[in-house]
């Protein structure tokens, strides 16, 4: 895997520690048993483990319960559990069946052939049937596409279904009566995929004092008054204008061109 060499209890995360193996974890505990800072950081180090791995702590150690621990796919060994003691143990990396198994954590470290395994698992009424968070997760470390056609047009010869597989993505057939949904899957380059920044307390002090529009400074405060002023003004003279033109406009207008009656012309004086 990976990574791996350089991995030690104080540098595995809930993420990297998917790309270790049962053994690597019983040599990643045995190496640091040395270290002044395990017994003070064991918990911290079970639950990263945990999050990865079963554990079971073996009390009967019999060689028939080690035999039938062994056929279910465990590993053996002895870890410390405990500031003051060691413990012989079961351990066996979680299973990635379900959907529901996929993280964020160990979304990175499956192949596209292994997510088409357990999508067709899980499958039955194609991609949308997936919920929006499994779909985030999903896409998260794959480039995910989808295509439903017709059973006979699907491998038509230069269709997407050919141009997808030529380019290295593995395909998911869900037949729907005649027609047949086909998701694409394959793993995104290392660069595209996201990282989290943890910031420290003092870095979000910092960004609370940045303002809110960057590289804008702020007016004078008698600039921003005659600014201000200036567009009040600018308005009232555009709506007096307006009003003075629509005025001018009904009286400049000849009477007799209007065939205004008088008596409708001494009204409009009257007014």
């Amino acid at each position: 895997m990976k990574e791996l060499k350089a991995l030690t209890l104080k540098t595995i995360n809930k993420s990297n520690v998917w790309d270790t193996q049962e053994n690597d974890v019983f040599r990643m505990w045995e190496a640091a048993e040395k270290d002044i800072d395990l017994k003070d950081n064991i918990r911290h180090y079970t639950d990263i483990i945990r999050s990865a791995y079963d554990i079971e702590e073996i009390k009967n150690d019999k060689p028939e319960v080690i035999s039938k621990l062994e056929a279910r796919g465990y590993k053996i060994g002895i870890i410390r559990l405990d500031e003051n003691t060691k413990t012989k143990v079961a351990l066996k990396k979680k299973p990635i069946m379900r959907v529901t198994d996929l993280t964020y954590e160990n979304i990175h470290h499956i192949s596209a052939s292994k997510l088409i395994e357990v999508l067709d698992r899980n499958f039955g009424g194609g991609w949308d049937s997936l919920s929006q968070s499994i779909q985030d997760i999903i896409e998260s470390g794959f480039d995910i596409s989808t295509t439903t056609l017709p059973s006979n047009r699907l491998h038509k010869a230069g269709g997407m279904y050919e141009k997808k597989v030529k380019d290295g993505f593995e395909v998911l057939e869900i037949p729907k009566g005649s027609w047949v949904e086909a998701i694409f899957a394959k793993e995104k380059p290392e660069l595209e995929r996201p990282k989290v920044k943890f910031e420290s307390e003092e870095e979000l002090e910092e960004e609370e004092n940045v303002t809110d529009f960057e590289g804008e400074e702020d007016l004078p405060e008698e600039e921003e008054e005659h600014y201000s002023n200036s567009e009040e003004e600018d308005d009232t003279f555009d709506e007096d204008k307006l009003i003075e033109e629509s005025y001018r406009t009904t009286f400049d207008e000849n009477p007799e061109d209007l065939n205004l009656e008088a008596e409708d012309v001494s009204d409009e004086e009257d007014y």
